[in-house]
């Protein structure tokens, strides 16, 4: 199937262009020409590529906001994961199918149009697998597909539950595989996406899982947490004698583009240059390491060194793209007491930060149609509107500005997935059903 868009302003790999014609076939970008006199359908506003997500646990969505309270001990990441586990204890297939669409079409209507999904949430309440063993992780794929987004499944390894192999406790009966059931995870079809491995932490495998894994899924993507917070690295420097960050390059080969280093928070000054060395990417989350005071990544100390990185919602505590890259700016800004800490000379700080963010995400989730308005690419965009007040006197870096600084998720008019129009005035198209379908999830789980 083709057809052609006529795009007013498009921010393409040769910079902002004005009165071009793409021409589609089957979803991907078969062209981008000036406009002539043929006829095309005019898209009206400021064309952006859509953002990949690079770490999204959806089933998260569902507890936004009901953790907002301190307990009679100092609240910490460790802390919220006992609320979390509470939480999943109730969730069937249908309450994460409906819960993941519902996140899925929130995702799309803030800018993201591909979520690598670092799924975890595998077996019954008991812990016995599903007799599909694959249950819940085709309800993710059917969750995508509903909405209409781009899915890199990342099925996550969980083995143990510390350093010096722990065993799970019963709280995590649910997420623990062996490697039986791991390969049969991994034979999960995506239907135009694709799939990696998640060895889910340092904490949670034995180092021979992580080589086992590594070596037998070599060449697809690979995303692991790691130095997320202070008590990982101390209890790694215990178990091991060296930082998470040291113990995972050590262990394995990090190579082929493929891997991404989920939150790496506390990397220090060797860890970021030798994240660099090994052409792997950060995935930033910043709202969610905010959320759960989990710490600063020194992304100005990074970038510097000419390492690369991505953005993910985590947590989904928030779900939007601008509101990811503006924490990461800010954040910055607080660590250095500076302003514009991410920017540089010939882009905005804006511009420097979204197109970073394409790239990064594109190389993680080895989604190489991902990534910009070029031929080749899926016609996968965002359309902003160039009549919001806080774009009104913007022009090109500046309209990514206003965007990710002032109008967040209000300034999107409308999103394309694979040349569809899947969001049409700030709205899902399928919005009523997804919401209504959440919804019913939530009343059961408050039941």
């Amino acid at each position: 199937m083709a057809s052609k868009l006529h795009l007013e302003l498009a921010l393409t790999p040769d910079g902002w262009r004005r009165d071009v014609v793409i021409r589609i076939d089957h979803g991907i970008i078969a062209s981008v020409e000036e406009a002539g006199d043929g006829t095309a359908e005019r898209v009206s506003g400021v064309v952006v590529p859509g953002l990949p997500n690079l770490h999204s646990h959806a089933f998260q969505r569902a507890m936004a906001g009901l953790t907002e309270r301190r307990g009679s001990d100092a609240d910490s990441f460790w802390t919220w994961r006992e609320a979390m586990y509470r939480f999943v204890e109730r969730l069937g297939p249908d309450d994460l199918e409906a819960i993941a669409a519902f996140a899925y079409m929130e995702m799309l209507e803030a800018g993201f149009t591909r979520v690598a999904e670092f799924h975890y949430l595998h077996h019954q309440p008991d812990g016995r697998p599903y007799d599909n063993v694959a249950e819940m992780s085709e309800r993710i794929v059917a969750a995508a597909d509903a909405a209409g987004i781009g899915l890199t499944l990342l099925p996550v390894l969980y083995r143990q539950s510390g350093f010096g192999g722990k065993p799970p406790t019963p709280a995590q009966r649910r997420f623990v595989c062996d490697r039986d059931v791991y390969a049969r995870l991994m034979e999960t079809r995506v239907p135009g996406g694709n799939i990696g491995i998640a060895p889910h932490s340092l904490r949670a495998i034995t180092l021979d899982d992580l080589q086992w894994a590594a070596l037998t899924w070599h060449g697809l993507p690979a995303h692991i947490h790691v130095a997320e917070q202070t008590r990982e690295v101390e209890e790694c420097l215990a178990a091991h004698g060296r930082r998470p960050i040291d113990l995972l390059l050590d262990t394995i080969e990090v190579d082929a583009r493929r891997w991404c280093l989920v939150h790496a928070t506390h990397a220090d000054a060797g860890e970021l240059a030798r994240i660099v060395k090994a052409d792997a990417v950060v995935g930033l989350c910043p709202i969610t390491e905010a959320n759960l005071g989990d710490g600063l990544f020194d992304a100005r100390a990074f970038l510097a060194k000419g390492g690369q990185f991505g953005i993910g919602s985590d947590s989904l505590i928030r779900i939007s793209a601008a509101d990811e890259l503006r924490t990461l700016e800010y954040g910055q800004r607080l660590m250095h007491r500076q302003r514009n800490v991410l920017g540089e000379a010939t882009r905005s700080t804006g511009r420097r930060l979204f197109e970073a963010a394409v790239a990064g995400g594109a190389q993680a989730t080895q989604a190489m149609t991902t990534g910009g308005i070029g031929p080749g690419k899926r016609a996968d965009f965002v359309v902003l509107d160039p009549h919001h007040p806080a774009l009104a006197a913007a022009r090109e870096d500046s309209l990514l500005d206003a965007w990710l600084f002032a109008a967040d998720n209000a300034a999107i008019k409308s999103v394309y997935c694979r040349g569809v129009p899947v969001v049409q005035n700030g709205r899902h198209v399928a919005r009523e059903e997804l919401s209504q379908r959440y919804r019913k999830a939530l009343a059961r789980l408050a039941a």
